[in-house]
């Protein structure tokens, strides 16, 4: 498991992904990590199959004990359903997830793990460094949705919006813009059901000021490119079925 620091300064942003060893079959997802005077929380921890090389990668840059908090942006298996074992790798931790899915995600397992259900209107967590916005993003593509701003580090964690199925040994940040979305079109579309969610959520993230945007699936953006997407998120019309089902899996091989 890849992993590339994001961000230093009072606290530390770490991104995971591109592990060779992932069965071919199971989509890339991106994990985060931040670290904050032994007070770490890392957000999307993955699926069960990225368990075992999420855990060894977290325990080379931290103390698995000082992982005090988990974050899921909302319920599907990619984001959280290795919960269960972090539940016994972390029982001191708490989760912070939305409201809403609360008895869905305890499926997963969550004995000793505390969860933390996060109103819709979201909340902020303090850190030792940082106060962490939990931002509104529902519907996106999951009727309860957050993403995560730390406005020091200026960083976005984004979940879904943003993403790209690519084939691995992807690079970690979008390197031509214009091409990428070729990569993020069906994905989109598909994915995101509600172009008034979609224009609520630019309309609040335009006024925070980003150096990165971070999805959960894909490669990040970063300085111009972040505008960018956001326009051309904004012009894109989301909600649209394709007759193919395979599109998805045909823009991941692409």
């Amino acid at each position: 498991m890849q992993h590339t620091k994001l961000f230093s300064g009072t606290h530390t942003w770490y991104v995971f992904g591109r592990d060779p060893d992932k069965l071919p079959q199971i989509i890339d997802t991106n994990q985060y990590l931040i670290c904050d005077n032994d007070t770490n929380l890392l957000l999307d921890p993955g699926g069960i199959e990225t368990f075992s090389a999420m855990l060894a990668s977290v325990a080379s840059i931290c103390e698995i004990k000082d992982l005090k908090y988990l974050f899921a942006s909302h319920q599907d298996p990619d984001i959280i359903s290795s919960l269960g074992l972090w539940d016994k790798a972390t029982p001191h931790a708490k989760l912070y997830a939305p409201w809403l899915w609360e008895g869905f995600l305890k499926h997963f397992g969550c004995h000793n793990i505390e969860y933390v259900g996060i109103p819709d209107e979201g909340m902020v967590l303090d850190l030792p460094s940082v106060k962490l916005q939990f931002v509104p993003a529902h519907y996106l593509h999951s009727s309860g949705n957050f993403h995560v701003y730390d406005p020091i580090s200026k960083i976005l964690m984004s979940g879904d919006v943003g993403a790209a199925l690519e084939p691995p040994g992807t690079p970690m940040f979008v390197e031509d813009f214009k091409a990428h979305t070729k990569k993020m079109e069906l994905f989109h579309k598909r994915w995101m059901p509600s172009n008034s969610a979609k224009n609520d959520w630019i309309s609040r993230v335009r006024e925070m000021d980003i150096d990165i945007l971070a999805p959960q699936h894909g490669r990040l953006f970063k300085g111009d490119d972040v505008k960018r997407f956001l326009d051309w998120f904004e012009a894109l019309e989301v909600g649209v079925a394709t007759p193919r089902g395979d599109q998805t899996r045909t823009a991941a091989a692409a």
